[in-house]
């Protein structure tokens, strides 16, 4: 009786499983779709300008991300908007090809709050980086996080607009 129990519950769990995983795969990203549109224009039409231009593009686009090192974040969070979300996922694939490469994430807070939530916050954003990173592919054994909460301000003035550029995770190359 109980070993049927088991054997229930353990297929209740592949079949939920299962069905996670085909639901997953059918989903196109609007990333695959402008690969996959691509691809097919460029083979269709043995690499039209239309198909290079937009590869070119998407190089270029990429490029832009890699070139920015810092994740922003709104005020007292540490959950990465779709902005930065590209940035991290752009940095990612170029780890993923590059798996020689380390990093340190460096989170970094505004100078509002307590020096103690401010490390903690900082550490959360850093994590918070690590974490979408892993999920990407990138091997945990690569990063490196810390926290600097408001010791390494980017701007030193006391407005909005400074504490928007201070509230960030840095993506240091090793």
């Amino acid at each position: 009786m109980k070993n049927r129990k088991h054997l229930a519950a353990s297929l209740l769990i592949a079949l939920a499983l299962a069905g996670c995983a085909g639901e997953e795969a059918t989903k196109p990203t609007p990333g695959d779709e402008k690969g996959a549109a691509s691809a097919q224009t460029g083979s269709a039409t043995d690499k039209s300008a239309t198909g290079a231009s937009l590869s070119e593009r998407e190089k270029q686009r990429r490029a832009e991300l890699l070139a920015q090192h810092s994740v922003h974040f709104a005020f007292d969070s540490s959950t990465i908007d779709d902005e930065a979300r590209a940035i991290v996922e752009a940095h990612a694939a170029h780890l993923v090809a590059n798996p020689q490469i380390k990093l340190s994430l460096e989170g970094n807070c505004d100078e509002r709050g307590t020096r103690e939530y401010n490390l903690a916050l900082g550490e959360r954003r850093a994590q918070a980086v690590e974490k979408m990173m892993k999920v990407l592919g990138v091997t945990g054994n690569r990063i490196k996080t810390v926290s600097y909460g408001e010791e390494k301000p980017l701007c030193q003035e006391h407005n909005e607009s400074c504490w928007r550029q201070n509230r960030r995770a840095e993506i240091v190359y090793k």
